[in-house]
């Protein structure tokens, strides 16, 4: 895998994403030079949720269907309580996340994201973090749940809430880099 400022990294969400947690990854990654796109259901702009209330809209740049992890270095999925929720029953979402995990390209979920993770069926035998209230799922789907800002594992990156997204963010451009000088090393 590339150094992060020639990575390309998938966001994959929509309607209902936290609006930090998809737009501080997107932002922060694009800032460090990553090519950075948003894939939704349907190919178009979805609406965040922010605090109580709908938040801002999100430029779409292709639909979850027509991404293929093959172009891209890294996937990120964001939270929120409406987005991992829907994204789970979607069968391109779960093919599109099986085929980063087989790949061996990274998989980053924060908040109630790991929901997507576990339907893809990554989580058995894996340590993750979630949000609080996603605690017994992860365990429940055989994961070793950890109270910690983020976890990593095996290419599987975990955080727990939009306060966490430093490390998150953090995270996922030591494993892109850390694949990259590990391929190199080879």
């Amino acid at each position: 895998m590339p150094a992060i400022s020639d990575a390309k990294i998938l966001i994959i969400s929509t309607h209902g994403f936290e609006q930090s947690e998809l737009e501080f990854p997107r932002d922060q990654l694009r800032v460090k030079d990553a090519t950075v796109h948003v894939a939704t259901l349907d190919g178009e702009p979805i609406t965040g949720w922010e605090g109580a209330d709908w938040g801002r809209k999100a430029h779409a740049d292709l639909k979850i269907a027509d991404a293929k992890a093959e172009d891209y270095d890294a996937l990120v999925i964001p939270g929120g309580q409406i987005n991992p929720d829907l994204l789970r029953v979607d069968k391109d979402v779960i093919a599109l996340v099986k085929a980063f995990h087989a790949d061996g390209k990274p998989v980053a979920a924060v908040c109630h994201a790991p929901w997507v993770v576990i339907e893809a069926g990554l989580a058995k035998g894996r340590r993750m973090t979630s949000y609080a209230s996603v605690k017994t799922d992860v365990e429940n789907a055989g994961a070793t749940w950890i109270d910690d800002e983020v976890v990593v594992d095996d290419g599987v990156i975990t955080s727990r809430q939009p306060d966490d997204l430093k490390a998150f963010v953090g995270a996922i451009v030591d494993v892109v880099e850390s694949a990259s000088a590990a391929t190199q090393a080879a």
